[in-house]
């Protein structure tokens, strides 16, 4: 019995680094970096100490659990930069930027964030971004990409797809290819109106309902109608 005692010890800490790293992912996509460390405890089903232990801090669960998003990303920029044509290798990387960036909405939080202390991190990103500089040097040459687009054009695009809100992810999806292509028009060199994807039905924030105080009767009313 004691033999097996640290194998078994192992076993449920690696189960529960997975368990761990499978919630906050999970809650990243869906609710970006807000989430509070206990809420994905909670949902991992381990107690808070537990997940403290093995990630001390937000940034460090973020940083492991964006792994394969940042090396998808470097993927998509090198692909890019692999293509013989310069301005289509420009294109299908806004593209897939957009759609990788759509799907998970804590990953374009973590992208666009500092991580000071996250140093893998912070390198993968900024090698991501020299890859997309060059890649935006040779679309410039090539006379496909407008001669004033600088990187953090791209950027602005990113933040802004990250913003897109829908009622459903495929939605989103959707959304962000037809956002991409109206990006895309807008870098080119000489714009091209190309027909645009399909518009998806977006998530709208109704406006406050401001409650008539002036009467009485009037709130009354207003109250009434709420119930109907």
């Amino acid at each position: 019995m004691t033999d097996r005692l640290p194998h078994a010890t192992r076993s449920d800490a690696i189960d529960n680094r997975g368990r761990i790293l499978d919630a906050a992912r999970a809650v990243f996509a869906t609710e970006g970096l807000d989430v509070p460390l206990r809420e994905i405890a909670r949902r991992a089903g381990v107690g808070p100490a537990t997940l403290y232990r093995h990630f001390p801090t937000k940034e460090t669960l973020a940083t492991e659990a964006f792994a394969g998003q940042m090396r998808a990303c470097q993927t998509i920029a090198d692909e890019g930069l692999a293509d013989p044509d310069p301005w289509h290798g420009f294109c299908s990387v806004v593209e897939k930027l957009c759609e990788l960036h759509a799907r998970d909405r804590g990953f374009t939080a973590a992208f666009m964030s500092t991580f000071p202390r996250a140093i893998d991190f912070a390198a993968a990103r900024e090698r991501a971004v020299r890859t997309l500089a060059e890649l935006a040097g040779r679309a410039k040459r090539s006379g496909g990409l407008r001669p004033d687009f600088v990187v953090d054009d791209l950027v602005l695009v990113l933040m802004a797809n990250g913003g897109i809100r829908a009622g459903s992810p495929a939605a989103r999806v959707a959304a962000s290819r037809r956002f991409a292509a109206l990006a895309i028009q807008a870098f080119q060199a000489t714009p091209e109106l190309a027909p645009l994807p399909p518009a998806a039905r977006l998530a709208l924030v109704p406006p406050r309902r401001r409650e008539n105080r002036s009467s009485g009767r009037a709130g009354m009313v207003g109250r009434l109608s709420d119930q109907r």
